[in-house]
């Protein structure tokens, strides 16, 4: 049921608000801890660069179950996210994470409303609303959004999206979790 990356888990029960990051200084806070080396100014990144760099940062501490760092870093992501140019299915999925990363569960629910409404079918809206069921133990819409991404499997696969093949993982635990409900 850990689908997100495997490491979905709520870090605090009142969610972190997006803020604006403070590029010259993002990530320092922590960054002297051991393990996490000193915090890279990436004040002269591109919007997207920032996003990904934080992003993968919380990833990175949650993989290593730094619920502070997740915590700490998750509204300074989000705020990336916020500034971004134009956001792709994948973003989209990557905030949902964040979102679900902190037990945010309505923001990753719209994200995945986007993702469906910006491309109908596409697996990620299907894969947040499931993961955001089981998390919330409703098992109707978890039903539900496994029905969904099963239909639009086949199609969607045989599109060969970028994305797809970087989170084949993911997708693949989705799957035969839906294929056992059935």
């Amino acid at each position: 049921m850990l689908l997100v990356g495997g490491i979905v888990y709520k870090v605090s029960s009142s969610a972190p608000q997006p803020v604006a990051p403070d590029m010259a200084n993002a990530g320092s806070a922590g960054g002297d801890r051991p393990g996490t080396g000193p915090a890279p100014d990436i004040s002269a990144l591109s919007p997207e660069e920032r996003f990904d760099r934080l992003f993968n940062r919380i990833m990175q501490a949650a993989e290593r179950g730094d619920s502070v760092e997740v915590e700490r870093f998750t509204p300074m992501a989000l705020g990336a996210y916020q500034q971004l140019d134009s956001r792709d299915a994948d973003a989209r999925y990557h905030a949902a994470v964040l979102h679900l990363q902190v037990g945010d569960f309505a923001p990753a629910l719209a994200l995945a409303d986007s993702i469906l409404a910006q491309s109908p079918g596409h697996l990620f809206g299907y894969l947040v609303r499931g993961t955001v069921a089981g998390l919330q133990n409703d098992p109707v819409a978890r039903a539900r959004a496994e029905r969904d991404f099963l239909a639009h499997y086949p199609a969607e696969t045989a599109a060969k999206r970028v994305e797809y093949l970087e989170h084949k993982p993911v997708l693949d635990e989705f799957r035969k979790e839906a294929e056992k409900a059935e």
